[in-house]
């Protein structure tokens, strides 16, 4: 990461309407972040979404989501041909997956015909020559959304913005990962998971967060010398400059729960993987440009994994503003971090603090100064004048967005992922504003 930047935190489905596609759309707000002197852009995960279409549970972790790409990208005949070859390895399973999904619609894989529940290759034959049709479909959307994909990436890099992705730990339960790999993860002889993911009671919950993801076979996964880990990481680094790794701390250790539980209150800590997984990165990918997301149930083990490895980790302020002896304190800060106002699940910091009682909101603008109608951005020049090397704000609170700007709510199945910008919020005199901060701090670009 370079040093003293400033970034925004935008999922792409969140851009306005406007003409053109998503490259055009993306191409505005690179414009715009140019102009505020912004030079790091963080999405969320690009895969298709899941159940409440939450890009957090994936169908695939390797594809790119196909609906924001029109069929009026255009592919040269090469490039096409090249990104068949370059991703075999991923591709025709995910294609054959969602073909099958489409002829089994409701249904979980584990509940498929059992030989393709197991993938027995004569079964796998058939399907794919039976629903050649839909394989194609799938496989040329792919090549649309990365060649569109690829047009964002070109302008970003044209006009000097990084992207910052995000890997999250585990793949959704029904997703192709999962079906074609199923040796990896704690499932029973039916494909249904064992354990299950989540983390125990913290901030966002009192019962903790049931995710329901199957948990790896961490064992299986090192005896192949990190094999599938290191195809997925590598794919991501070819569709982004940075990678986020989400729940950084279940790479030391993780939270199991039974699988027929309703909370994620009684589970049990395991080992992850450690440091033998990043080394055996290392060695295929020479670098490990990663942001380690160590928020939540934080211990010793996950500190020295991340200072061993020498990733930056995230301080988020508003966990720190009424906190001053944690570690999201904003006097607290150090300079590998990454510091943002808020994230996509934390409310927009205009409503975090109109949610504060009197008190709390005395003291929150006894720090960051100013009066209650302008506290988004007063909570983001404390970010952005922090030690830390690379402050992110949302742009919920850039715009000033009250409560009904939260992108998410962790622990609830709907109503998230769905807030968007309007069509003229890219002002020119909010990126002149944001630039006189920017540089101000000393992290303009």
């Amino acid at each position: 990461m370079a040093s003293r930047a400033a970034g925004l935190l935008l999922h792409p489905t969140s851009l306005p309407d406007g003409p053109g596609g998503l490259a055009a759309r993306a191409a505005a707000l690179f414009a715009w972040m140019q102009a505020a002197g912004l030079s790091i852009w963080q999405v969320l995960p690009l895969s298709p979404p899941g159940p409440g279409d939450s890009p957090y549970s994936a169908s695939s972790v390797f594809a790119i989501a196909p609906s924001w790409f029109t069929d009026d990208v255009a592919v040269e005949a090469e490039s096409r041909e090249r990104f068949l070859d370059e991703n075999r390895d991923w591709l025709e399973d995910w294609c054959l997956f969602a073909a099958l999904s489409e002829a089994h619609p409701g249904a979980r894989w584990s509940a498929w015909d059992p030989a393709l529940k197991r993938r027995e290759p004569e079964a796998l034959r058939a399907a794919a020559h039976a629903l050649s049709s839909a394989i194609f479909r799938h496989r040329e959307a792919q090549v649309r959304a990365h060649a569109g994909w690829g047009a964002v990436r070109a302008e970003a890099q044209r006009r000097g913005i990084r992207i910052l992705g995000d890997v999250p730990i585990y793949p959704a339960g029904e997703s192709v990962d999962v079906w074609a790999h199923q040796e990896l993860f704690a499932l029973d002889d039916e494909g249904a998971p064992l354990t299950i993911a989540g983390v125990p009671p913290d901030y966002f919950s009192e019962t903790g967060q049931l995710w329901g993801n199957p948990v790896y076979r961490w064992d299986r996964i090192a005896a192949d010398g990190f094999t599938w880990w290191i195809r997925r990481l590598r794919r991501q680094l070819a569709l982004h400059d940075v990678l986020r790794l989400d729940h950084f701390r279940g790479f030391a250790g993780y939270w199991a729960v039974d699988a027929k539980a309703t909370t994620a209150e009684r589970g049990t800590w395991e080992p992850g993987p450690g440091r033998a997984l990043f080394d055996a990165v290392g060695r295929e990918l020479a670098e490990l440009p990663f942001v380690a997301e160590d928020l939540g149930v934080i211990t010793d083990d996950v500190v020295a994994l991340r200072r061993g490895l020498g990733l930056p980790g995230m301080r988020v302020l508003q966990f720190g503003l009424l906190d001053p002896g944690g570690d999201h304190a904003p006097h607290r800060l150090e300079r590998d971090v990454v510091v943002y106002t808020g994230t996509h699940d934390n409310d927009t910091t205009r409503g975090w603090f109109e949610s504060l009682d009197a008190f709390g909101q005395r003291r929150v603008l006894a720090l960051v100064g100013g009066g209650a109608s302008e506290i988004a951005w007063s909570v983001l020049r404390v970010a952005m004048a922090s030690v830390a090397d690379l402050a992110i704000v949302p742009m919920q609170d850039v715009l000033g967005e009250d409560g009904r700007g939260r992108m998410n709510v962790p622990g609830r199945p709907t109503g998230n992922w769905g807030w968007r910008m309007r069509p003229g919020d890219l002002r020119p005199e909010t990126a002149a504003a944001l630039r006189e901060i920017v540089e101000a701090t000393g992290r303009a670009r």
